[in-house]
């Protein structure tokens, strides 16, 4: 029965992070539902793999304000 409701529960989506080096280059990413502990991490709107190991790119970071919808939004350069 406890398997049946959480068909139908609502649960926290998951969410992208890259994590980036002293120089600002990517060097992992991970989903998760809750943001990842420890430095460097930067939250994205997707996780691009061609991004390993160069800068990340300025749109790619998802903004800290919320949407009406109380979501958050991608910036975009």
């Amino acid at each position: 029965m406890g398997f049946l409701k959480s068909l139908f529960r609502a649960s926290q989506p998951y969410r992208c992070y890259v994590a980036l080096d002293r120089q600002g280059l990517c060097r992992a990413f991970k989903q998760c539902q809750l943001p990842p502990s420890g430095d460097g991490w930067v939250e994205v709107g997707d996780i691009r793999p061609q991004w390993l190991g160069q800068p990340l790119p300025a749109h790619a970071r998802v903004s800290a304000h919320a949407t009406g919808a109380g979501g958050i939004r991608a910036v975009h350069a």
